[in-house]
Formats: structure tokens, C-alpha cells, sequence
């Protein structure tokens, strides 16, 4: 069946992980994506390590499937060139360099958009392109730090405390990947390209979501909750008999019944406790009552009763509990994909299930240059010896 985004053609000129998590997705929906590499070195990603298998990078190896490596030089003036006439040819143009950084190449969208008006061309930055901020190196960790992620993060009166992985990079990805969708569709009816631009800080602004609100409208500057939330209690992780496990009673209705499957009736009509605001106001008792009552059994026979009943929790796993999971594998969350030197590896699969336009994984991550001869002949032409003379100058 035919793919949402095929025959779109896309110049990934991006590093480290917003801008090549976003081509991966378009990668994944049937989008060409040729990702430009410095010869020799190429993706920051590649030397992120350990873990290395053979040589490759895990971090690499999870955000660049469905990819081609074309290794080029940008700052010879052959390379320069070899861009411009794959641009011609392109739908969608992906970068994260500092701002000024495609200018000073020669490259910065209105030499571009002269070249090809079709081009929808995507600019990442940290902190947006104008700005006092706007020179800053833009890394997730910074940024989930500038913009308020980390104040809200850990245990309460804890130190700061940075979330597991790149949540700052991901969602910007994926509103570049959404971004990029949108103006072809707008392309569609308008004949005409343009420039979108994101940062990693109007992406954490944007996705602070209830906790901004509760400043912008009602002055409230929150705080540390650890597992819980800042609005719903009991919504957190709790001690069992033999581990955690996490627990979101999420209304009223749900309360009531998790007071009769764990044996605190008494508390359904307690004043303290009788609604949610009531039990925000009194959560230090009320957590402390819960947990007393949830260590006198085990995760699994907790689970069990309050899934009978239908109260949302689950256990905490770990890593390997999750990729071992039933309903993860159900979903068909782990995908297993041949490599040319590593033999069969695993991945995360696709999240997002079409019925009629599938998202595929087709090809490995590529291994650094892989595919520049082919992308030299296929798309622009090239001839063996024009391909080898390139390679004797350090363009490719």
C-alpha cells in the first residue's frame, strides 16, 4: 500500500536527536530522507557511547532508520553545489544549526527558496533564531532547565532533577515532523513553500501544559511532587509488600471504589477526604494512610484487585520488564531488522498504526556514507569518475 508522505524527497542536514528523531519519523510514513553527514565524522550520535555494538552507536542506531548517509562537505564550494542541486529536486529541507549558521555556508533559506519555491524548509534551534538567548548552545538538558522542566522535577525539596530521557528534543521532533506535514498540505493548495521555525524553548514552554497554567492563571508556582500531581491525590507511586507500584485515582467515583477494594471504607465519607480538592488539601495523611494499607500485600496481588475494579495502575517496570511486557509486544513494539555489519537488531517499533497507509521500517540506520554514490547517480547524475574525483578532493 502506498505511504502517507511517499515520493516526498528530504534534505536531513540535522544532528543529535529533535531534528533526526523528526526525520525518522518522516522516514517511517515513506518520505525519502537523504541525511547529510560530515565526511569522516558524521553524526554527533555516532561516537555517543557506550554502549557500542561493533562500532555502532545504540544512541545513533534508535533515531536514523529509514535513512540514506550522503557524507558532504559544506564548506567546499563542490559541496555547496552538490546541495543545491539535490534542493532542487526536494520537498523538505531539515536543519538545527546555530542561528546563522546555514547563512554562513550560503545556504539560509532565501538562496534556497530562489532555488527550489517549493521547499518547505525546517530551521531547530535551541532558543530561537532572535533573541538575547539566541547564541546559547540549545542542548535538551539546558533547556529543560531554562525552561522550567526541572523546577517541577524529583522528590519535594530535592535537588533538581532531569527526566530520563530527551522529553525536550522528542516533542520538538514531533512538532517539527507535525509542522513539516501541515506545510505540505498548505503547499498542496497554495503552490508555494516556506520556512517553519522551532526551538527547544517554545517547545518546553508550550508543553509545561497545566503547571504553566497554574501560574499565568492563578499565580501558583509549583512544586516538586516526586511520582504525584500537583492536582489529583492519591496519584502517585506506592509502596507494596515487595516493590512500588503507580496508582491514579483519578475522580471521585474512582476514589469511592479504591476505598472499598483496599479495605479503608471508613475514609469514602471522612471529610478530609470526600472530594479531590479536599484531598489535595490533606494529601501528606491521606498518602501516609494509603501506604500503610498497600505494604500489607504484594504488586501483583494489588494489581490484580484494582484492576477487577477498574482503578488505573500498574507496576513500575524496568527496562527490560518493558520490552518483555505482553501488551508491548502485543503491539508490536519491538521491531527486529537486518544490519550489513551487525547481523539482526532490535528497536522500538512504530507507534502509530494507519489502516490504510502504513508506517514502515524499511532500512537499517546507514552506516556513515553508505548511500553517497547511489544518491550521486540516482538523483543528481553522477558518473564513477566524477564520483571518485569528489572523493580525491574531501568533498564527499
Amino acid at each position: 500500500m502506498t505511504q502517507p508522505l511517499e515520493g516526498i524527497r528530504v534534505i536531513d542536514l540535522s544532528r543529535i536527536l529533535a531534528g533526526p528523531f523528526c526525520s525518522m519519523v518522516l522516514g517511517d510514513l515513506g518520505a525519502e530522507v537523504i541525511k547529510i553527514e560530515q565526511p569522516g565524522t558524521g553524526d554527533d550520535t555516532r561516537g555517543w557511547g557506550p554502549p557500542f555494538i561493533d562500532g555502532e552507536s545504540a544512541y545513533f542506531l534508535c533515531i536514523n532508520r529509514n535513512k540514506k548517509s550522503l557524507t558532504l562537505n559544506l564548506k567546499h564550494d563542490k559541496g555547496k553545489r552538490i546541495l543545491k542541486d539535490l534542493v532542487k529536486k526536494a520537498d523538505v529541507l531539515l536543519e538545527n544549526f546555530r542561528p546563522g549558521g546555514m547563512e554562513e555556508f550560503g545556504l539560509g533559506y532565501e538562496v534556497l527558496r530562489e532555488i527550489n519555491p517549493r521547499l518547505i524548509y525546517c530551521s531547530i534551534t535551541g532558543f530561537g533564531s532572535t533573541g538575547p538567548y539566541k547564541d546559547k548552545a540549545g542542548y535538551d538538558v539546558i533547556v529543560s532547565a531554562v525552561g522550567g522542566l526541572m523546577s517541577i522535577t524529583g522528590e519535594p525539596g530535592g535537588r533538581p532533577v532531569k527526566v530520563g530521557v530527551a522529553v525536550t528534543d522528542i516533542m520538538t521532533g514531533l512538532f517539527a515532523q507535525g509542522a513539516i506535514a501541515a506545510a505540505l498540505i498548505a503547499r498542496e493548495r497554495t503552490g508555494k513553500g516556506q520556512k517553519i521555525e522551532l526551538s527547544l524553548l517554545e517547545t518546553q514552554v508550550a508543553t509545561l501544559i497545566n503547571i504553566g497554567s497554574s501560574y499565568l492563571l492563578a499565580g501558583e508556582i509549583p512544586q516538586k511532587w516526586g511520582s504525584g500531581h500537583a492536582s489529583i491525590v492519591p496519584y502517585q507511586a506506592f509502596q507494596a509488600r515487595d516493590d512500588y507500584l503507580i496508582i491514579g485515582v483519578g475522580n471521585d467515583r474512582l476514589w469511592r471504589k479504591f476505598c472499598e477494594v483496599t479495605g479503608l471504607e471508613d475514609l469514602t465519607d471522612d471529610p478530609r477526604f470526600a472530594t479531590n480538592p479536599q484531598r489535595v488539601k490533606n494529601r501528606e495523611v491521606l498518602v501516609e494512610i494509603i501506604e500503610e494499607r498497600l505494604r500489607t500485600r504484594t504488586v501483583a496481588e494489588w494489581l490484580q484487585a484494582l484492576d477487577e475494579v477498574g482503578i488505573p495502575c500498574g507496576p513500575i517496570n524496568t527496562i527490560d520488564k518493558v520490552f518483555q511486557d505482553p501488551q508491548v509486544l502485543h503491539l508490536g513494539m519491538v521491531a527486529e531488522m537486518a544490519h550489513p555489519t551487525l547481523g539482526v537488531i532490535k528497536m522500538a517499533g512504530i507507534p502509530v498504526k494507519y489502516s490504510e497507509t502504513p508506517a514502515l521500517i524499511k532500512s537499517h540506520p546507514p552506516l556513515l556514507g553508505e548511500h553517497t554514490g547511489e544518491v550521486l547517480r540516482g538523483i543528481l547524475g553522477y558518473g564513477e569518475g566524477g564520483i571518485a574525483k569528489l572523493r580525491e578532493e574531501g568533498v564527499i
